[in-house]
């Protein structure tokens, strides 16, 4: 069933607040995502709860498991080892684009048994690690969290710092490993590829298994509670987990050896987050625009994330969907229909003439002719003009008006949604619109 975000903006108010001069202003504080608990599930009408309740149980069971199975990997009263060093943006260092022959040598073959050194009992990776270096026995999944703020009004503290993120799709994590385990296998078709694709295999299972059942998923499995348990579109998270499982139903991209009874699964799998990611666009009346960051896994509507991610229409998130969507063979009418929605709520957004770049005040909006298009990152979901959220919980309708810290930590202004505009030009042309 299909359930759509009711926002009251009207299409004129779409061009935001950087078309022109605004009173920058704080509009509101954040609110904290609620992760998916068994009071959440019993609100649901009888027919619609089993199904989640035992996606629940399942997940607070394997969680169990993936504890259980480190401990017993050293002795009892044994010391483990220091957590994994964390490394950030590209330093995972799981290389996609290298020649087919590279993947044969013993470099990738190396690192490859380091990737699975790291999957957990449950068949996810963690996030932001040097794949080169493998992880030792008592080692935990994940890196030092110890480090991080406990403050209850920091939404993204975790609730167990000693285990988080242990099976994530966060920063391009468990989908990187798994497509690069591919290449490595398709280099070794004898026995010597077998671990490699054992580790795939655990890890299609592992999609399946946190695959919510309405077909999105959260951000970390099993579920570590708060908005981590939302449906995450961020990160193309949903996407990346979809595309890669369309591989595994196709054969396609190395994953010709999946047994034919798992190939159907991922088929389904995929169908169903087509139908997830259609259900969740924004609607307007009766007018579809673009997609959240994050989404309630049963409601489908917006949800916030960290402190400074409110609930919004995402001109991001909305780009790597619409990618994926144009992707698919023979879309059907309910997906063409989507696609044209969000590039309309695309084109409709579009900025010129503005900047968001280094000034000697952090990194500012400002006005320069002939720049553009950029997009607001958010979008608030009642208004449609852009917000920026700060460190403080705090929600402006100017990006100027927020700390410089979290100004210049963010891409509150961006061009990335021209990407999704220059695929439509070729898409359109092979699927034309139907006059009426």
């Amino acid at each position: 069933m299909r359930r759509h975000i009711l926002i009251s903006a009207v299409s004129a108010l779409l061009a935001g607040s950087a078309a022109g001069a605004v009173h920058a202003e704080v509009l509101r504080l954040n609110t904290p995502a609620v992760g998916l608990t068994r009071d959440r599930i019993g609100a649901l009408p009888d027919a619609e709860r089993q199904p989640w309740l035992d996606y629940l149980a399942r997940s607070e069971a394997q969680r169990a498991a993936d504890r259980d199975a480190l401990v017993a990997e050293l002795p009892a009263g044994a010391t483990p080892p220091p957590p994994p060093q964390a490394v950030g943006g590209g330093g995972r260092n799981l290389p996609l684009d290298r020649p087919a022959d590279w993947y044969a040598s013993s470099e990738a073959r190396a690192e490859a048994d380091a990737v699975v050194s790291f999957q957990t009992p449950a068949g996810g990776w963690s996030k932001n690690q040097d794949r080169r270096i493998a992880r030792l026995p008592g080692q935990r999944f994940s890196n030092d969290a110890e480090t991080m703020e406990q403050n209850p009004a920091n939404f993204d503290a975790p609730a167990d710092r000693f285990w988080t993120f242990v099976g994530t799709l966060d920063n391009d994590a468990t989908w990187s490993e798994m497509r690069f385990l591919a290449k490595v296998a398709a280099q070794a078709p004898g026995r010597e590829g077998d671990a490699w694709r054992a580790s795939i295999l655990k890890g299609v299972h592992y999609l399946l298994n946190a695959q919510y059942p309405n077909g999105g998923w959260p951000q970390i499995w099993p579920l570590e509670g708060g908005f981590h348990d939302s449906i995450t579109f961020n990160d193309n998270a949903v996407a990346q987990a979809a595309m890669l499982l369309r591989d595994v139903a196709n054969g396609a991209e190395g994953f010709d050896f999946v047994p034919a009874d798992l190939e159907a699964q991922a088929a389904e799998a995929t169908s169903k987050a087509i139908d997830v990611i259609l259900a969740a666009q924004i609607r307007y009346g009766d007018r579809l625009m673009g997609w959240a960051q994050q989404i309630e896994p049963m409601r489908l509507v917006p949800t916030s994330a960290r402190n400074y991610e409110p609930r919004s229409v995402a001109s991001s998130e909305t780009t790597d969907i619409l990618i994926f969507l144009m992707g698919q063979q023979d879309p059907s009418p309910e997906v063409q229909a989507a696609i044209r929605a969000g590039v309309a709520w695309l084109e409709a957004t579009r900025v010129y003439d503005k900047s968001f770049e280094m000034t000697v005040d952090g990194r500012k909006l400002i006005d320069k002719p002939g720049a553009g298009p950029i997009w607001s990152r958010n979008y608030d979901i009642v208004t449609g003009q852009p917000i920026f959220g700060d460190k403080d919980q705090t929600i402006h309708n100017d990006v100027n008006g927020i700390s410089v810290g979290r100004r210049n930590g963010y891409s509150w202004w961006n061009a990335s949604p021209q990407k999704a505009l220059d695929a439509f030009a070729a898409w359109s042309t092979a699927h034309p619109a139907t006059p009426g």
